[in-house]
């Protein structure tokens, strides 16, 4: 007879499974009076030990179990206690990409969040569709809609289309990101504005005037944003000899190379590049590196964004730097207050990131 073992956790949400998996295995009578031991959980149950504890954790908040002096996990009269097994409080996450190929920030951003709501009650699920994310997500979203009991739901990288269905729907959503002008949806973001603001007054004060902002093609809130707080900061009447021009790449190397060609034959040749993402840098930095460009002797360089890559850079690059746990800790008091009450003030709110020198500037 085969001996009886614990359900397994599912992959969605590592501590809320591993609770929910031993909460079942509990009920079942698998284990009379007490747990084994962390060692033989962790093999039983295929975690790491870190999030057996967690799980533990857990389960001792809500009464199921008791430490003894002994230091064994006893089990509880459950009998009374409210059954967590059976529909877990779910909050959904719809992304364009995995995880493994989101920029680092944005991979430890998803982590601390789902650690977060975990905390809290709440279970977050990763759901890649980019499909979704098409300029007509109609019939992808509302699949995805139709077979996930989401109690609230983030949109990460957003665009227009998909905004303007969760209004149409006025299902619970909140945009990781900017929303597009005209949409009603709670967002969290940076404050692309502000920062790029900065950016071009940092760069006037330090003698440009013939600046280039590079940004993605497809702008969504945030890179408008951008362009908008940097046109302000040069919309200077006692500086009228400040010029600046705007590159929309498609976000491959190759074009984002034929349009910084392009500026560098051009009259108003560029002394000072404000660069829109971090995975660009590396292309705007090499590429004049291998032009024989001097940076920042000929052609200084600024990030509006931070990547962990960018440190191992030579020279150091400016950049605008904000911790993805800030970010994190600000959705995930969105998310939860969105789940429990089914709305949110509709409002922006807007993280300020700090300005870190470094040698391309």
């Amino acid at each position: 007879m085969q001996e009886p073992r614990p359900e397994l956790p599912r992959r969605l949400s590592l501590v809320a499974e591993t609770a929910r998996a031993l909460r079942q295995s509990i009920r079942e009578g698998l284990w009379e009076t007490q747990l084994p031991g962390e060692r033989e959980l962790c093999a039983l149950l295929q975690v790491s030990r870190p999030t057996l504890r967690a799980a533990l954790e857990e389960l001792q908040r809500e009464g199921r179990l008791e430490v003894s002096t002994r230091r064994r996990r006893l089990i509880c009269d459950i009998a009374s206690l409210p059954d967590h097994g059976t529909r877990p409080r779910l909050i959904a996450v719809i992304s364009p990409r995995p995880l493994l190929a989101m920029p680092p920030s944005a991979a430890v951003m998803v982590d601390e969040l789902r650690t977060a709501l975990n905390r809290a009650g709440f279970e977050l699920e990763l759901i890649v569709n980019p499909a979704s994310f098409s300029d007509h997500p109609d019939r992808s979203l509302e699949a995805i809609v139709a077979r996930t009991a989401a109690s609230a739901w983030i949109a990460y990288g957003s665009r227009e289309p998909m905004q303007r269905w969760f209004l149409k729907r006025q299902l619970p959503c909140l945009v990781a990101g900017s929303c597009a002008a005209g949409i009603a949806l709670p967002s969290i973001d940076l404050d692309y504005r502000a920062t790029c603001r900065h950016a071009g007054g940092l760069l006037r004060a330090k003698g440009h005037r013939n600046i280039t902002l590079c940004l993605p093609e497809g702008a969504t809130g945030g890179e408008a944003d951008s362009e908008a707080g940097f046109r302000e900061a040069l919309e200077n009447k006692a500086d009228p000899d400040a010029r600046l021009s705007v590159i929309r790449h498609d976000g491959t190397a190759a074009n984002l190379c034929v349009h910084l060609d392009r500026e560098l034959r051009s009259d108003h040749r560029p002394t000072a590049i404000l660069v829109a993402r971090a995975v660009h840098v590396l292309t705007v930095v090499t590429h004049l590196q291998r032009r024989g460009i001097a940076i920042p002797g000929d052609i200084s360089i600024l990030s509006r964004d931070d990547e962990l890559f960018l440190q191992h850079l030579t020279p150091t690059v400016a950049r605008y730097t904000i911790a993805p746990s800030r970010f994190a800790i600000q959705l995930s008091r969105a998310a939860r207050q969105l789940a429990e009450t089914g709305s949110l003030p509709l409002r922006s709110t807007r993280l300020i990131p700090r300005y870190n020198p470094g040698e391309t500037l």
